[in-house]
């Protein structure tokens, strides 16, 4: 909803007051940044839809040259948030800050519909900060699955009622796991080698419940490894939905939360293995800078992060351990969020190349965004098509049997780009983990 004449005058004020004006002069508008922004490229090269063009509205509306109308929302709201300016810039500019920055001081000002504050509510606050309603709602998910039900609703034609890429995104989600499986969580794993690492495992909230068996996967390998394993069952959502959504203050408070969880079990590591999970995280002391309860316990936090697949690499997983599938052409898409904040690219590829019976062929543009981007795809769903069918075009280029992603989204993302084109009899997604479990066990 637009915001009213007296919102834009609040808004504009929290502009002033609480951009990092330093960080907006930081932009040297320079345009390096042109050629990584998916958004900027799909808009047929529209200077407002890019990250130069983005921090160059934020400054004016912090100068009072223009005003935070339906223009500036909708510049911002279109932005992916996938970072991928960011490795570019010569400045440095912390363009991902300044956006969640702007994103809130918007939204937290701004009054919604009815529906629309109704349905935020019950996401942000009553959805997923709740483990036990995750699970519950992701219970719902397999009784539709296995009851039978989905195979009438899609027989009587229910989801073309459903925009076209929401009635794909119904055929590729994963088998829910039961509830009984969801609720049986382990608190405390073995290593089933001698023992390299202690190590404590972000489990997530969609990753524990839609993406159980990735989540079993990612624990196996690192017994595998030799690694010790503590689950604190009172982790919490990374509340990278809240920071990305103009929920900040709720964002704080689940980071809080997961610090707590995590500072005193005495490990070497934080193990994650989803991408956007990992990104925002590891920039908990960022979220928390101005608090000084907090801030210091937040670096030590972010310290201890790695993904999985750098600890992999790290302890020789590749080299300790005979990996071996049968052949197949491989392809690997980037997470952003890992690649871009995370700074992990290498230690994916470096995996996948030491399968026995895996040809590893680069994607062109593997580092470019998929059009996931959390919840992009819903409610941004044109730009996300157009940005996926370039992924899809550059997919089938090297001919993969098998495409790899590092991280939830991105894998529902490929799967819907692979069901779209009709590949899905020739051509599969999956998790690096899932890959790499299969590989060991045959």
């Amino acid at each position: 909803m637009t915001a009213t004449v007296q919102e834009r005058k609040v808004i504009q004020q929290q502009f002033q007051e609480r951009m990092n004006e330093d960080e907006l002069l930081n932009c040297m508008r320079c345009g390096f940044c042109l050629p990584s922004c998916p958004t900027y490229i799909e808009s047929g090269l529209k200077e407002s839809h890019s990250p130069r063009g983005r921090i160059a509205l934020m400054k004016a509306v912090v100068d009072g040259l223009i005003e935070p109308d339906e223009d500036v929302e909708r510049s911002l709201s279109l932005c992916l948030g996938c970072r991928a300016c960011e490795p570019v810039c010569p400045s440095g500019v912390k363009y991902g800050h300044l956006l969640e920055e702007a994103r809130d001081i918007i939204n937290q000002n701004k009054k919604f519909s009815a529906p629309v504050k109704a349905i935020r509510k019950i996401v942000f606050d009553g959805l997923f900060p709740h483990q036990d309603r995750m699970r519950t709602v992701t219970g719902l998910l397999g009784f539709y699955q296995r009851s039978g039900l989905q195979k009438v609703v899609r027989k009587v034609g229910f989801m073309k009622l459903f925009p076209e890429s929401l009635a794909t995104m119904e055929k590729v989600l994963p088998k829910v796991p039961t509830m009984k499986e969801m609720k049986n969580r382990p608190e405390y794993l073995a290593p089933e080698a001698p023992k390299t690492k202690r190590v404590a495992f972000f489990s997530g909230c969609l990753m524990d419940t839609m993406f159980l068996e990735t989540n079993n996967a990612t624990t196996k390998l690192l017994q595998i490894a030799g690694c010790e394993i503590v689950i604190p069952k009172s982790q919490a959502c990374c509340g990278a939905l809240h920071g990305h959504s103009g929920e900040k203050e709720s964002a704080k408070e689940l980071a809080k939360r997961n610090i707590q969880a995590f500072e005193d079990l005495e490990v070497d590591y934080i193990i994650t293995n989803a991408g956007g999970c990992g990104a925002f995280l590891i920039e908990y002391d960022h979220l928390l800078k101005d608090d000084p309860q907090w801030r210091d316990r937040a670096k030590t936090f972010v310290g201890k992060l790695k993904d999985i697949s750098q600890i992999l690499v790290e302890l020789e997983f590749h080299k300790k351990q005979a990996l071996k599938l049968p052949y197949q052409i491989v392809t690997y898409q980037d997470s952003c969020h890992l690649r871009n904040v995370m700074k992990t690219s290498s230690a994916p590829r470096i995996l996948l190349q030491s399968i026995e019976g895996v040809d590893f062929r680069e994607m062109k543009d593997a580092d470019r965004c998929c059009g996931s981007a959390g919840i992009y795809n819903i409610v941004e769903s044109e730009m996300s098509m157009q940005i996926l069918d370039y992924k899809m075009k550059q997919t089938k280029a090297t001919h993969a049997d098998t495409v790899v992603t590092a991280n939830p989204g991105c894998l529902l993302q490929m799967k819907l780009g692979i069901e779209r084109e009709g590949m899905s009899d020739k051509v599969r997604a999956v998790h690096i983990v899932d890959l790499l479990l299969e590989a060991v066990q045959k």
